[in-house]
């Protein structure tokens, strides 16, 4: 059940992954005097930074590694607190664990991202970023959440790894922070299984998130550097297959929130008028993606009801999107086979203050368990997203989804 992008791979991905193969060069360097190098991963940083309308982009081999790599650009590290919404995937928070910082845990509202107002009563003197989360295809509330930001001098990490190609006030989702990151595995907006993508306006900061997916090497290397590393880095890159796919998918990429969009809108009409539903909160209803709608029930026991006859269950089921179901996260001790405490209540254990349990985020737990979300073009038991369309549903498919989702909602409501 993946997302739209994978929907709609076709003979364009087939031809570019086979020419890409038949060069022989699938490392993501080569000599560019070259003919068989095709620099298909340079190729779409430039192509990327082009759609995003950001100057300077890192690919990498994964949306949690485009985090990881955002928050060690930014030197966010141990001691460092960052803010991060209670519902997210994540890979949000165990990329701030991995650079050995702290996530501190706030609340969202009723757009499904991070509560302004809770921001700012999770703000200590160890605060040293927000990571704001657009979830389920659409931005959170920029404008508050950045001038709390500015206002703190705190460093801002746009999470936008459900939601690319969505804009805000005209402009593309992860070009207001300091960073945006994001991700196109299988179930995301365009993919090439997985990859990810980093983007900054800071040169010096692209810099060091360049160096840190590469083993400290500076930007665009030709061959081994020797003596000319800035940082201390890993191998996060992406390879040339993936760049190759993702260069064909990107060009489907307004075509694909388009068909989503309109689907939305089919769907979301065929069912506004049913008394007793609301709708989620957009901050900016025009700059959608439209790839999931979100509905809520008067209460926790009728959402039960509903997501339990649909199959798709309630948002507060989803898996690991919700903090209460992060058995690693929680505070009881889970460590591996070796006793590796990889897991958050290490920091508790070396002194830390911080603590992690279900239903510490009460106005998260309360919208969450209200919540069903329908498939537009996400179908993912992970995000309980397991009833409802495609990106490729024609009018009679949504249609009959439309009639089957009220009959069941006009049932207990």
């Amino acid at each position: 059940m993946p997302g739209p992008g994978a929907y709609l791979i076709g003979e364009e991905e087939k031809k570019a992954l086979i020419e890409v193969v038949e060069s022989g060069s699938l490392f993501r360097y080569g000599d560019k005097s070259d003919p068989k190098f095709l620099a298909k991963v340079w190729q779409l940083e430039q192509e990327m930074s082009k759609y995003l309308k950001i100057p300077y982009t890192v690919a990498v081999n994964s949306g949690t590694m485009a985090l990881w790599v955002a928050l060690g650009a930014l030197g966010v590290g141990p001691g460092d607190e960052v803010i991060v919404p209670g519902y997210t995937f994540i890979a949000s928070i165990t990329s701030i664990i991995y650079a050995r910082a702290v996530p501190v845990f706030a609340e969202i509202d009723e757009s499904l991202t991070l509560d302004p107002e809770d921001v700012k009563n999770k703000i200590t003197p160890r605060t040293r970023a927000i990571m704001l989360v657009h979830m389920l295809g659409n931005p959170g509330r920029i404008d508050e959440i950045k001038k709390i930001a500015d206002k703190k001098d705190l460093f801002l990490i746009e999470d936008t790894a459900q939601a690319f190609g969505a804009t805000y006030k005209g402009k593309k989702a992860g070009s207001f922070g300091d960073f945006g990151t994001y991700s196109f595995n299988f179930f995301k907006t365009i993919t090439a299984g997985d990859g990810g993508m980093v983007a900054t306006k800071d040169k010096g900061l692209y810099e060091r998130a360049f160096a840190i997916h590469d083993q400290g090497h500076l930007p665009l290397r030709q061959g081994v550097e020797m003596g000319s590393r800035t940082v201390i880095g890993l191998d996060c890159r992406m390879i040339e297959l993936a760049a190759a796919v993702l260069l064909v998918q990107l060009k489907k990429a307004e075509d694909i929130k388009a068909m989503l969009r309109s689907r939305k809108k089919r769907f979301k009409d065929g069912i506004s008028d049913i008394k007793g539903l609301e709708f989620r909160a957009l901050p900016d209803p025009e700059g959608e993606l439209g790839s999931l709608l979100t509905v809520f029930l008067p209460d926790e026991k009728t959402a039960r009801k509903v997501g339990k006859e649909l199959e798709s269950g309630v948002v507060a089921d989803s898996g690991w999107h919700v903090y209460n179901n992060m058995e690693h996260v929680l505070d009881k001790k889970v460590v591996d086979s070796t006793g590796c405490p990889f897991t958050c209540p290490y920091y508790r254990d070396k002194g830390g203050s911080m603590k992690y349990s279900k239903g510490m985020l009460p106005k998260t737990d309360s919208l969450i368990k209200r919540a069903i979300n329908i498939s537009i073009g996400v179908s993912d038991a992970g995000l309980g997203s397991g009833f409802g369309i495609t990106v490729n549903s024609d009018e009679k498919e949504i249609d009959k989804k439309i009639e089957i989702f009220r009959k069941v909602v006009e049932k207990y409501i």
